[in-house]
């Protein structure tokens, strides 16, 4: 039912009803005159009047012949009550009864009741069917894909940057799109599916609409989850007409974004299947079966759990293309604030090669936020341009979150703070080919950081050794050895360091292969591929082995706190001029702490013969 259309005919069948109440109306005293009941009288008298009716009060008299004035064959009158009529006729004067027209008010009494019902009526299904509620029933096998014809695709190419592997894998889409038949000639058919997975925030969507733009075709598009309906069959029926209507506008595109939530493997849920869901998922199967390449018709989608997707959606003949669109390298990451940048005004002195080496695993939206946050922090220091300051400034927002000066920290706090931040920032300036520290500072930022170390990395790294997970944990571990060096005991404050140390330290045990006593094997296999925060880890294996990993793990910590330890206690004179330093500035930039790492001795050729690590690893 269409209400859009059943409110159109309603309207016009109420116009009819009222046009035809008022030509009754109308043609009711068409042939008639109302006349005062004096002159009725006169009329009765005279022997003029043929027949009388009488209704509520009103007289009709029909004539034996109209009247030559105004060939009226019928007068009205309205009858006076007859104890008026004789005190009246004493005066000679004209006289009649009035009686008020209730017409209107009796259309009224009917027609607004049902107006008042059939707007609530209205009302009501409007909002439903907007919340996907009750009134959704209206349209429940429509597809909700937005369509995009061309004038509304203005992202190209140009404007997606950083992802030159997947640009270059979807240029034959787009030679398709534009010439099917010669593209086609030598037999070779399009791919029915393209998947395009990759971490969040990397431009999928945006290189799709690109491919669109490109191709200047109609773009559909739509989410995973529109397509799941609480009713059996909504989804199903949704997927049918989505391809229908691509059908009828091809070439075309299919976008369908958060694949994952409506391609779910099938049997994964511990209580059974979900008959939405599944139906919903099998139409889409058979509609990548049956529709013909040769029309122009592509489908894209994009996913960053492509690992729980059912296997019969990337079987050959579906989606038999998997595009990856990673977090771009730092060649990638200059071309897109590039094309970011071009509506900032910038500094000449600004060179974008800095900033893109200053954001290692940036992704695409994230280095749009951060010209966004640069822009923003020149504007509140009322600076004309956006300098490379800013950047930093937008660096430390996105990374350690917004400064809390108003978070104020006791005199002791402060100096356990002092001295944590300069245990990182000792014990990485001591170890080799690690990253710079470019800042160190007590001010409070985010949700819980009292103060931070800022490393510069200077380059982008793939791969690491076991030496190299071991100085990351033995830098994480720093602070907690300093508070244990200066203060002798352990704050709160290094509990986030130690949650990054146990995962580094777990990863080399049971995901990398690092010890040799338990061999070239996988304990411990992440579940998700790209998102971070996955529900637990897939394990196999014994009683007896969980103890050897447990072991191992402690073993790593204690000796990276054991050489952090020792590096510290060779420099504690020099760790305790830095930190009154910081105590009384807040913050040491590189250029400040040059002259203290200058001095940094660090010899752990030997730890047997420290006391500190014969008590505690050995």
């Amino acid at each position: 039912m269409d209400l859009k259309n059943t409110r159109f005919n309603f309207t016009y069948f109420f116009i009819a009803l009222m046009a035809i109440l008022l030509i009754q109306e109308a043609l009711k005293h068409h042939n008639s005159v109302v006349v005062p009941f004096s002159e009725f009288q006169e009329s009765l008298k005279n022997e003029e009047v043929k027949e009388v009716m009488i209704l509520n009060g009103e007289i009709k008299g029909i004539l034996k012949k109209p009247r030559e004035n105004d060939k009226k064959e019928v007068i009205v009158a309205t009858k006076v009550e007859p104890e008026f009529i004789k005190y009246l006729d004493k005066f000679n004067v004209k006289y009649w009864k009035v009686i008020e027209s209730t017409f209107f008010k009796d259309i009224l009494s009917w027609v607004l009741p049902v107006l008042i019902f059939f707007g609530i009526w209205m009302y009501l299904s409007k909002k439903f069917m907007s919340q996907g509620g009750g009134g959704a029933f209206m349209s429940v096998g429509k597809s909700k894909a937005k369509v995009y014809v061309e004038r509304d695709i203005k992202v190209s190419f140009n404007d997606v940057a950083g992802v030159d592997e997947a640009k270059a894998e979807l240029e034959e889409i787009i030679n398709f799109l534009k010439d099917p038949a010669s593209y086609g000639r030598l037999g070779a058919k399009m791919p029915r599916g393209i998947l395009l997975v990759g971490p969040p925030g990397t431009g999928k969507t945006l290189l799709a609409k690109a491919v669109a733009g490109e191709a200047k075709v109609p773009f559909f598009s739509i989410s995973g989850s529109e397509f799941v309906e609480m009713f059996v069959g909504v989804g199903a029926a949704r997927v049918r007409d989505l391809f229908e209507q691509a059908r009828k506008q091809a070439p075309c595109i299919i976008f369908i974004d958060e694949l994952d939530a409506l391609g779910k493997a099938r049997g994964l849920s511990p209580m059974g299947g979900h008959d939405e869901k599944e139906q919903t998922l099998n139409q889409l199967l058979v509609e990548l079966d049956g529709f013909d390449t040769t029309l122009g018709v592509v489908l894209l989608a994009a996913t960053n759990r492509p690992e729980i997707l059912d296997p019969a959606l990337l079987r050959a003949g579906r989606f038999d293309r998997q595009v990856l669109v990673d977090r771009p390298e730092k060649s990638g990451r200059l071309e897109i604030l590039k094309v970011h940048i071009q509506k900032v005004k910038t500094s000449s002195h600004l060179k974008l090669e800095e900033v893109a080496a200053l954001t290692p695993g940036f992704t695409g939206a994230d280095l749009a936020n951060l010209v966004n946050e640069a822009a923003l922090s020149a504007t509140r220091a009322n600076r004309e341009e956006v300098t490379l300051e800013d950047f930093n400034i937008a660096i430390e927002r996105i990374v350690a979150g917004l400064e809390k000066k108003s978070r104020v920290l006791n005199k002791k706090e402060r100096e356990i703070v002092a001295f944590h931040e300069m245990g990182h920032a000792f014990v990485a300036a001591a170890l080799p080919d690690s990253d710079k520290v470019h800042k160190v500072s007590i001010i409070p930022r985010g949700i819980g950081a009292l103060g931070y170390t800022i490393q510069r990395p200077t380059e982008d790294r793939y791969i690491m050794s076991p030496e190299e997970l071991k100085n990351k944990m033995m830098i994480l571990l720093g602070g907690r050895a300093c508070e244990k060096l200066f203060f002798d005991s352990i704050s709160t404050g290094s509990a986030d360091d130690i949650v990054k140390v146990t995962e580094i330290a777990r990863s080399m045990v049971t995901h990398y292969g690092m010890v040799p006593e338990l061999g070239h094997m996988v304990y411990e296999e992440n579940s998700n591929k790209f998102l971070e925060n996955y529900i637990g880890k897939q394990k196999c294996f014994s009683e007896e082995t969980a103890n050897i990993i447990d072991k191992k793990v402690k073993e790593l910590v204690d000796q990276a706190f054991a050489k952090a330890f020792l590096i510290l206690k060779q420099n504690k004179d020099t760790i305790e001029k830095a930190a009154n330093e910081l105590l009384t500035k807040e913050t040491l930039v590189e250029k400040e702490l040059e002259h203290y790492f200058s001095l940094v001795e660090a010899d752990i050729t030997d730890l047997n013969k420290d006391e500190y690590f014969k008590e505690h690893v050995v």
